[in-house]
This record gives C-alpha cells, structure tokens and sequence, in this order.
C-alpha cells in the first residue's frame, strides 16, 4: 500500500482546508497525524475503512473531520476553524487496527504543510 497526502496550503485563522490521503490499497485503519516544527508527531484522527467510529485527539475534536470515500480508496480530514497552533505537516498513515500511537501505523504518506497565519 502507498499513501499519497495532499491538499495543504496556506490559510488564515478560522479558516478551512480539506486534506486528502489516496491509497493504492487497503488496511483496516487509516489516521492522520500531525508535526509541528521542533515538536513530536501528533496524533489527530482515525477511523476505519469499514466505518464505524472515528477517533479524535482533543485538540481538533468538534473542528476537524475524517472521512473516506471508498470508491476512491481515499480518506479525507475536513478543517474548519483552524487555529494557528494547527500550523503542522499533516501526514496520512495506514494500520491493521485502529490506534492513536504512531507506531502502530506501518505505512505513511510524504506529508502536507499546512499553515495557518494569524
């Protein structure tokens, strides 16, 4: 499975961005996860290709959103209200099991800057 993550750019406050994460194949689970320069990666969201629950971090739940349209083997993360402190490379990361920890995730997109200006 390769991961390919885009839609990032340059956004005020309060905006909105929509990310996109296509893949040429299938695990059980897709999350996205953050990294803001001189910080760790972060957890954000994840949810199964099947459906069913979604997870978020606290720090976007209620303002972001992951989707997936299977048809086009594609998982999105709808952003709204963003805050400069989202101001991150977002990338896109593929499991066998849905998990808020980095190392469970085996495969991983190139990442997306995203920039929120104050």
């Amino acid at each position: 499975v390769q991961l390919q993550a885009s839609g990032g750019g340059l956004v005020q406050a309060g905006g909105s961005l929509r990310l996109s994460c296509a893949a040429s194949g299938r695990t059980f689970a897709m999350g996205w996860f953050r990294q803001a320069p001189g910080k760790g990666r972060e957890f954000v969201t994840t949810m199964a290709w099947s459906g069913g629950d979604t997870y978020y971090a606290a720090s976007v739940k209620g303002r972001f959103t992951i989707s997936r349209d299977n048809a086009k083997n594609t998982m999105y993360l709808q952003m709204n209200s963003l805050k400069p402190e989202d101001t991150a490379v977002y990338y896109c990361a593929a499991a066998r099991y849905l998990a808020s920890r980095a190392g469970v995730y085996e495969i991983w997109g190139q990442g997306t800057l995203v920039t929120v200006s104050s």
